[in-house]
């Protein structure tokens, strides 16, 4: 309610200003009214039915009332289902696997795209999203430190309380465990061909990431 009535507050005191900001205020208040695309647009390019998408939508617009999220408040939502941990590394990591258009926030289109691909996505739809996941650096390739990076900031955000006794090198094993059965040519980098077979081949990297892809 702070934050609306914030907002309403900034509108009120632009109303005032000198015409020439007329521009610049316009340019704003759209940002902050921001629509999604049209929700027949959305039911055709995901899962979801128009119905799940309304509802969808308002649960979004009672986190995010401007219609989009930036990092810093993607990090404040994650915080609060994680407790007992640092969530923050894998808010971060995972804000910007959202944020396919790089443009520093995510819109309700980025967030219920995933979220189809995730829930109802085919198993190659749904690896395919988690490869683009651990590339940090979007080159097409995941490294160890990329996977190391990943694996570390998960552990952190379940916290001591879940892991009460995990030693501090278990990630970095774990780490070299699921590297060794996916870099198939021993190059030092994992392609999505190897990731998506490696995957689709071993149920035990299947369960380990399904349990990951629970913290999504």
């Amino acid at each position: 309610m702070g934050a609306v009535m914030g907002t309403f507050s900034s509108l009120q005191t632009k109303q005032r200003r000198p015409s020439k900001d007329k521009i610049e205020d316009e340019l704003e208040m759209t940002m902050v009214c921001y629509r999604p695309e049209g929700l027949e647009q959305l039911e055709a390019q995901t899962n979801f039915t128009k119905r799940e998408l309304q509802v969808l939508y308002r649960g979004f617009k009672n986190e995010c009332p401007s219609g989009a999220v930036n990092e810093e408040t993607f990090k404040q939502i994650y915080a609060q289902f994680f407790p007992h941990g640092d969530a923050s590394m894998y808010a971060h990591y995972l804000f910007h696997a959202f944020d396919t258009t790089q443009t520093g926030s995510v819109k309700f289109e980025d967030f219920v795209t995933a979220l189809s691909i995730l829930l109802r996505g085919t198993v190659h739809e749904k690896l395919r999203w988690t490869f683009n996941l651990y590339d940090i650096n979007k080159d097409g390739y995941i490294n160890k430190e990329e996977m190391m990076d990943i694996v570390k900031a998960i552990y952190d955000m379940m916290g001591k309380y879940t892991y009460p006794v995990l030693k501090e090198d278990t990630p970095r094993q774990h780490v070299d465990v699921f590297f060794q059965k996916m870099d198939k040519n021993k190059d030092g980098i994992v392609t999505l061909d190897e990731f998506l077979e490696s995957c689709q081949e071993d149920d035990n990297i299947m369960r380990s990431l399904q349990l990951f892809q629970n913290v999504m």
